[in-house]
């Protein structure tokens, strides 16, 4: 075997000196010849060059080293000791980009995304040399590799007095991975910048370099004339929220990502990750707590930041990172009330009949600051069920009041929920405009991702955040898979409807005494399906959404009243928009452009056409719009939701 070619050998040269290695032009010692001392000489050169002025073979690594490294194993079958230790109060959550060694190794790739939730199994210099090398290992895999230490670590690692040894958990991201080749030796990961040292408040050596190091300096001490000075800080902060890719510059080529921090005196400040940096950002988690030391602090006008805060912070060359991560914590919730043990013990028992009729308590997640969530609680949450600290909740019932937020400059709208046991505000907040649809008074709708809390007046307080993960909105009696799937309704005939019901009926009905319908064609907010009221000149304005509308969002739309009649009943209803054009057969631009004979004659062809219908009360005792806020049509009971053609 020729030794120069040994991919074991070959693979503990940096990949950016390979390029240039040329052995054949390798000076040769007239009493060396063999081929494998040459190569030693070589690697020891690249490894350690020598200095001027230094002696020679002074720091040069010694012999000892080929061999070692021919048997390392990079592919321990066996779970090292010190993990196992850790695991057993290993109790937080992987972050979303984790992988594990054993899949780097099967894949033999390694994202630049991706992050290593790792622990240190042994911290060793390569023989020789002072180069830092970590054995690294996670709780997922048996197997190990190696990562060169990036030299912004090297203080770190001082085995006297560094904090990086045997035992410490540490998060990375940033990764190359280079492979081993051709079967032989290992892989190993190069340098990276992006390194996270995790603490332990538990632990007291832990718990006393926070409180030596990261205790006294504040978000309120930062001073910029200190900083041009030369001070530097040591900031703790929990992190409150990661913003996402924000891509800048003349041709978007700049990365940016915000991370919003919270110190113990309530105090905010962006943490800001530029290019490369970004892939920081998935060792955070919200909640966790973030130890900052060094951070490079920034003005907020050079960093193009839109805050009222003067300073922001940012990662530099010198920062050092330290998480104390946020742990899941679980709490155990009653079963509400108001959930029948028959719904609980109906599902339970599908699992484990066993269980049936002993379901009690949900253990349920929470947060940092005690709000528990919801997001799978497998019973239906009723208002009357809502406390202070719930979050991710869902909630199904009728809208009974709908008003617009006129002093606030956001688009934020309120809404009355209405179930079997009770009625509840909640506030809207849109990103920027109104973007359900259309939505009106006795209208069914699912809301999910709702937040509990008590206001300052001690009152409890629904709100939903359009851009918060898992909120959604449905209006159920708009829903264009209501009339045709037979598993959403079940029919009613036109004699079964009340004028205290607050469910959408689903009728089977022809139109009928069509010499009393009447049809007339409006402009519309696309946006709410609302009516649009003419102003000064060519302006109009939206009375639902508060503000003038652009051209683009104006549409014209139907306002339709016609008599729908089945077997058992006749009802004069109320539609708009594409409920009315199925009913009608005709689009509103279409039957616009009609001579007004032929608009008068039109509805007479419809005569006891046959339909299926939703049919929904707006105009129950108690319903209302607030705030100057009009109904469509104040006069009629009864609107028409949907509407399809049936033979």
């Amino acid at each position: 075997m020729d030794l120069l070619t040994d991919p074991v050998l070959l693979n503990d040269i940096p990949d950016h000196e390979l390029s240039s290695m040329d052995i054949d032009h390798l000076e040769k010692p007239q009493e060396e010849e063999d081929p494998f001392l040459r190569f030693v000489d070589y690697a020891q050169s690249a490894l350690s060059p020598e200095e001027d002025g230094s002696e020679e073979g002074s720091d040069k690594p010694g012999w000892s080293w080929v061999w070692s490294e021919q048997h390392r194993s990079g592919a321990q079958k066996k779970r090292p000791e010190c993990i196992n230790q850790l695991a057993k109060r290993h109790k937080r959550a992987k972050l979303p980009h984790t992988v594990t060694i054993d899949s780097v190794y099967e894949k033999n790739f390694l994202s630049l995304t991706s992050v290593l939730e790792a622990v240190i199994v042994d911290a060793f210099l390569l023989p020789g040399t002072d180069i830092y090398m970590l054995s690294l290992g996670d709780y997922w895999s048996s197997n190990t590799i190696d990562l060169y230490l990036h030299r912004r670590f090297y203080y770190l690692a001082d085995p006297n007095n560094g904090i990086l040894k045997r035992g410490r958990e540490i998060f990375l991201t940033g990764c190359y991975l280079r492979t081993a080749s051709q079967g032989s030796g290992h892989s190993r990961l190069l340098p990276t910048e992006y390194l996270v040292i995790l603490l332990d408040e538990d632990q007291d050596d832990d718990a006393m370099l926070l409180g030596a190091q990261f205790c006294s300096d504040s978000f309120s001490s930062i001073s910029l004339d200190a900083v041009n000075h030369g001070n530097s800080y040591a900031l703790f902060a929990r992190i409150e929220s990661i913003g996402s890719l924000e891509v800048q510059g003349k041709h978007d080529s700049l990365q940016r990502k915000q991370v919003t921090l919270i110190d113990n005196d309530g105090v905010r400040l962006k943490f800001l990750l530029w290019g490369d940096q970004v892939v920081l950002a998935n060792l955070f988690s919200v909640g966790s707590m973030l130890a900052m030391d060094r951070p490079f602090i920034a003005n907020s006008v050079d960093s193009a930041l839109e805050s009222c805060e003067e300073i922001c912070l940012e990662y530099g060359s010198a920062t050092q990172l330290y998480l104390v991560p946020f742990v899941q914590q679980e709490e155990r919730v009653s079963v509400a009330l108001t959930q029948s043990r028959y719904q609980a013990s109906k599902m339970l028992s599908a699992l484990d009949p066993s269980q049936a009729s002993k379901v009690s308590q949900i253990t349920l997640p929470c947060d940092s600051q005690g709000s528990i969530d919801f997001s799978n609680y497998p019973f239906r949450s009723f208002v009357v069920d809502l406390r202070d600290k719930m979050t991710s909740i869902s909630l199904y019932g009728v809208i009974a009041a709908i008003s617009r937020e006129n002093n606030d400059a956001e688009a934020t709208f309120s809404l009355r929920i209405e179930d079997a046991t009770g009625t509840i505000w909640a506030k809207l907040y849109f990103v920027g405009y109104w973007s359900l649809g259309r939505l009106g008074l006795g209208h069914t709708v699912y809301i999910s991702g709702l937040t509990c809390s008590v206001s300052k007046q001690n009152r409890l307080q629904v709100l939903w955040f359009e851009n918060d993960a898992g909120a959604s909105f449905i209006n159920l009696s708009c829903l264009p898979a209501l009339l045709n799937s037979s598993c959403l309704h079940k029919s009613s005939y036109l004699s079964d409807l009340s004028n205290q019901t607050s469910n959408t009926h689903i009728c089977r009905v022809w139109l009928d005494q069509i010499e009393h319908c009447h049809v007339n064609t409006r402009l519309s907010h696309a946006l709410c399906g609302y009516f649009l009221n003419k102003t000064t000149g060519e302006d109009v304005y939206c009375s639902f959404c508060c503000r003038n509308c652009d051209a683009a969002e104006v549409a014209r739309t139907f306002h339709l009243k016609i008599t729908l009649a089945d077997e058992s009943a006749k009802v004069f209803a109320w539609c708009t928009g594409q409920t009315a054009t199925e009913l009608l057969q005709i689009s509103p631009d279409e039957f616009y452009e009609l001579p007004e004979e032929e608009q008068i004659m039109y509805p007479s062809s419809l005569e006891h056409e046959r339909f299926a219908v939703a049919l929904v009360n707006c105009r129950r005792q108690g319903y209302g719009l607030a705030d100057g806020l009009m109904q469509e049509d104040d006069m009629l009971m009864w609107e028409i939701t949907r509407a399809l053609k049936s033979g």
